[in-house]
């Protein structure tokens, strides 16, 4: 999957997007029949898939987080599937934050393991199959809504009000990873995230095709301290421009921005220059926590940076604060629907 999208996806579709047509009609074919072929290996708990339409940061893994603690709440002992997308081990494993780094495991898990028990795989199935092994009761998937591997009984598509799906088109000319129509099929609900508008006419669809609509917002927490502090910014996630948002939501006076491509892996001189220049000019050094994680156990001065670098922490908070809930109970609903309606002896 592609980790830095051209800037021309987020955009009214041009020339290039025209140009890349047949390829994105081509990936859409694939794409479309791969989904359309149903998810065949099924594990004996529920399974909520949080995914969204294109590439890139939609908000996912946060709201991942908000439901693995809404179930941690009731009692539940929820588990996060992932696959690993940016660390170099190619093997089913428990992840542990620790102990291991994220150019192993990749950035995103090592969140999600602060928060609940974590199996990164390549193989969906296997890496749930080990997740039940370990006592989970519930499953999250962080990504994996066009893979058709594992059967999951929720899907929940989050997606960004301010970027909605870019200029409309498939990979490669557009963000989009499967063909909407199929994908709007296959989801269970919309998470409309932020107060923008350029998810409206998803919205409207989805309303339309009876599938539930909630809503929330990302916001900052514990960031008081930065309020009147002129930071310089730098991050490497699928939208940088979200997080300078997010930045000045916290008071700070934005000075200055470096952005990187989606999981990144600092150079030394990338370090050097970060700290150097912010030094120079009295600069205070924020980032995001997936940037952090990725510099711990790294070489050169990058442990400087990252102790020199304050964390701005996020959450996902529902409008309505059963919402978590009420993706749990309807996961559940079906999962046990699933369970009855399977074949005799399977």
């Amino acid at each position: 999957m592609v980790s830095e999208a051209p800037p021309f996806w987020w955009t009214e579709p041009d020339w290039r997007a025209y140009a890349l047509w047949p390829l994105s009609r081509l990936y859409g074919l694939v794409a479309g029949r791969r989904m359309r072929r149903g998810r065949r290996a099924e594990v004996p708990v529920p399974v909520i898939c949080v995914g969204n339409f294109t590439v890139g940061g939609a908000g996912k893994t946060p709201t991942a987080i908000a439901i693995a603690r809404a179930a941690k709440a009731r009692g539940l002992k929820p588990g996060f599937l992932s696959r690993g997308y940016g660390g170099s081990l190619d093997v089913t494993t428990v992840v542990d934050p620790h102990h291991h780094r994220a150019r192993a495991v990749g950035d995103e898990p090592l969140l999600l393991a602060r928060e609940a028990l974590t199996v990164i795989s390549r193989r969906r199935v296997k890496g749930a199959q080990k997740l039940v092994e370990e006592g989970a009761d519930l499953i999250i998937m962080d990504d994996g809504f066009q893979s058709a591997q594992l059967a999951f009984d929720y899907a929940l598509v989050v997606i960004d009000t301010r970027r909605g799906i870019g200029n409309g088109h498939l990979v490669p000319g557009g963000p989009v990873r499967a063909p909407l129509v199929e994908q709007m099929r296959q989801a269970s609900a919309l998470l409309a995230i932020g107060d923008g508008e350029a998810a409206d006419r998803l919205i409207r669809q989805a309303a339309r095709a009876g599938k539930a609509i909630h809503s929330a917002t990302l916001v900052t927490v514990g960031a008081e301290d930065l309020k009147g502090e002129v930071v310089m910014a730098w991050s490497g996630i699928a939208d940088n421009a979200k997080f300078h948002r997010t930045v000045r939501e916290t008071g700070a006076e934005l000075a200055e921005t470096r952005g990187f491509p989606d999981h990144h892996y600092l150079g030394d001189d990338e370090v050097a220059d970060l700290l150097d220049d912010a030094a120079a000019r009295g600069h205070r050094l924020v980032t995001t926590a997936k940037d952090s994680v990725r510099l711990a156990g790294g070489h050169g001065r990058s442990e400087e940076l990252r102790e020199k670098s304050r964390v701005i922490e996020v959450e996902i908070r529902f409008d309505d604060p059963k919402g978590p809930d009420a993706i749990i109970d309807a996961a559940i609903a079906n999962a046990r629907r699933r369970k009855l309606q399977r074949p005799a002896g399977k």
